[in-house]
C-alpha cells in the first residue's frame, strides 16, 4: 500500500468526487488532471520523460485517442438531433409491441447496430427512440441497459469498438473476437429482461395509433444514413487497407465531421445541442486524459482471472490504454477479453464513452449511485456471460500476429494480403473442431 504511486491515490480521490458531485464531474475531472500533471511535472515525470519536454511527449503519443474521443462525442450529439428531427422516434411505436416486450425489442435493435456501428452512434441513437416511445419518462435502469446492450454489440465485432479494433490492427483474427458475442449474448439476455420489466412498470411504451401516423423527413433521415455511411467507411477503410496511418490522426472522428458539414446543405442541424454536449465531452476527455498519466506499465499474467478483473477495472478506467497493454503482453484469449473490457464499462455510467454521450440527452445518468441502484443487473450479466464464455469455449490464448503474417507480404498498394483467406478458413476450422471435440461425449475423444 504504501508503495501505491501518489498518481493512483489522486485517480481514486477524482473517481469519489465524480460519485459525489455528479453536477459538477467536469469540475472534479479538471481538478483532478491539472493536479496530476502539476505533481508529475514536479516529481515523478511522465513516461516519455521529465518536465515539460516529457509532457510535450506524452500529450504527442495521446491526442489522437483525446481527439478523436472528442469529436466522436460532439459528432454523435449532432447526429443524435438530426435523427431526432428526422421524426423517426415517433414513427417507432408503430413498429415496436406495446408491452414490455418493445423495451426488449429496442434494446435488441441497439444490440444489432453495435455490431456494425460504433457502440457510440447505437446508444445515442436509441436514447432518442427511448425518450420517444416512452414520453420522456425513461428510468435510470433502462438507460444502463441502451449502454450495456451497445457495449455487448460491439464486444464480437472488429468494427463495433475501439478496443476490438485495435486487436483487428494487431492482427488479432476477427474468428477470434467473434465467440465474445456468447458471453454478449448471455448478457443481452439478464440486461433486456430485468431492465425492460422494470421500465414497463414505471411508463409503459406509447401504444401504437395508426391514424396519428408522423410524416418523416426523408431528407433528414438521409443525412442520418450518410452520417452513419461515413463513419462505417472510414472505419472499415482505414482499418482494412491503411492500418499503420490510424495514429497519425483522428480520421474516424474527421470523417464523420466532415460528412456532418457537407450534408448540412440538405438539413441544417440544431448546433445549440453542442452545448451540453461539449461539457459532456470535455468531461470524459479530461477523464481519459487523466487515466493515461497513470503509472501503468505492465498487467497481471494473462489469464481468464486477470481479463475478469480487467472488466471490472475497466468500469472506472479507460479501457484504451488497458487494451494497449495487453496486446503488448500477449497471452490472453482475445474473444474474452473483448467481453471483458468492452461490456466491463458499462458497470459504471462513465465507464465508456456511450455511457457519457447518453449523459448529454439524459443528465440523470450522472448518478454514481442510481447507476449501481438501478442498474444492478449489469454486473449480473458481466459475471453470467464472462462465466458462460468460458464453460463453453474455455480460456485459449491466441498470439496477435501469425507466422504468415510475420513473412513478407506479396501485397499491393493499398496493403491487400493475398493470405487473408486461407488464415480466415483455417481459423474457421480450427474452432469448429475445436466445437466439436467439446461437444463429443468423454469415450469418444
Amino acid at each position: 500500500m504504501l508503495n501505491t504511486p501518489v498518481e493512483f491515490y489522486i485517480f481514486g480521490l477524482t473517481l469519489a468526487g465524480v460519485a459525489l458531485l455528479h453536477k459538477r464531474t467536469l469540475m472534479v475531472a479538471l481538478t483532478g488532471l491539472w493536479v496530476t500533471i502539476a505533481y508529475k511535472l514536479a516529481y515523478s515525470g511522465f513516461a516519455h520523460g521529465s518536465g515539460w519536454a516529457g509532457f510535450g511527449l506524452h500529450l504527442g503519443h495521446e491526442w489522437v485517442i483525446l481527439t478523436n474521443l472528442l469529436l466522436l462525442l460532439l459528432g454523435f450529439a449532432v447526429l443524435a438531433n438530426q435523427f431526432e428531427l428526422s421524426r423517426i422516434p415517433d414513427f417507432m411505436p408503430r413498429l415496436l409491441p406495446d408491452n414490455w416486450l418493445g423495451g426488449a425489442a429496442l434494446l435488441l435493435i441497439i444490440f444489432l447496430m453495435s455490431t456494425i456501428l460504433d457502440n457510440i452512434a447505437a446508444a445515442v441513437i436509441g436514447a432518442v427512440i427511448a425518450r420517444k416511445v416512452y414520453a420522456g419518462r425513461v428510468t435510470l435502469g433502462f438507460l444502463a441497459a441502451i449502454v450495456a446492450c451497445a457495449n455487448a454489440g460491439g464486444a464480437g465485432s472488429v468494427i463495433g469498438d475501439t478496443t476490438t479494433t485495435m486487436m483487428w490492427i494487431a492482427g488479432v483474427s476477427p474468428l477470434v473476437v467473434l465467440k465474445a458475442f456468447i458471453a454478449a449474448g448471455v448478457a443481452f439476455v439478464i440486461v433486456a429482461g430485468f431492465a425492460s420489466a422494470a421500465q414497463h412498470r414505471h411508463q409503459p411504451i406509447i401504444a401504437h395509433v395508426a391514424a396519428n401516423a408522423p410524416k418523416v423527413d426523408g431528407l433528414r433521415m438521409l443525412v442520418v444514413l450518410l452520417l452513419l455511411a461515413a463513419l462505417l467507411a472510414t472505419n472499415f477503410i482505414g482499418n482494412a487497407y491503411f492500418p499503420a496511418q490510424q495514429g497519425a490522426a483522428p480520421w474516424l472522428g474527421l470523417g464523420l465531421w466532415g460528412a456532418i458539414l457537407l450534408t448540412q446543405i440538405l438539413r441544417r442541424p440544431d448546433w445549440s445541442v453542442m452545448g451540453e454536449a461539449g461539457r459532456g465531452a470535455a468531461f470524459l476527455v479530461c477523464l481519459v486524459g487523466l487515466a493515461s498519466l497513470m503509472p501503468v506499465e505492465s498487467l497481471p499474467p494473462a489469464s481468464w482471472a486477470s481479463a475478469l478483473g480487467l472488466g471490472f477495472l475497466s468500469s472506472v478506467f479507460d479501457n484504451i490504454p488497458l487494451t494497449a497493454l495487453a496486446l503488448k503482453q500477449g497471452g490472453y484469449d482475445w474473444g474474452v477479453l473483448a467481453f471483458a473490457v468492452g461490456f466491463g464499462g458499462s458497470m459504471m455510467w462513465f465507464g465508456s464513452s456511450a455511457g457519457v454521450a447518453v449523459s448529454s440527452l439524459f443528465p440523470e445518468v450522472r448518478s454514481v449511485g442510481g447507476w449501481l441502484r438501478q442498474g444492478w443487473f449489469v454486473p449480473v450479466g458481466y459475471l453470467a456471460g464472462f462465466l458462460v464464455l468460458l464453460l463453453a469455449m474455455g480460456w485459449a490464448p491466441t498470439p496477435t500476429r501469425g507466422e504468415s503474417q510475420a513473412a513478407p507480404h506479396a501485397t499491393g498498394e493499398h496493403g491487400f494480403d493475398p493470405t487473408a483467406a486461407a488464415r480466415f478458413w483455417r481459423d474457421a476450422r480450427g474452432l469448429i473442431d475445436e466445437a466439436v471435440a467439446r461437444a463429443a461425449p468423454a469415450g469418444e475423444r
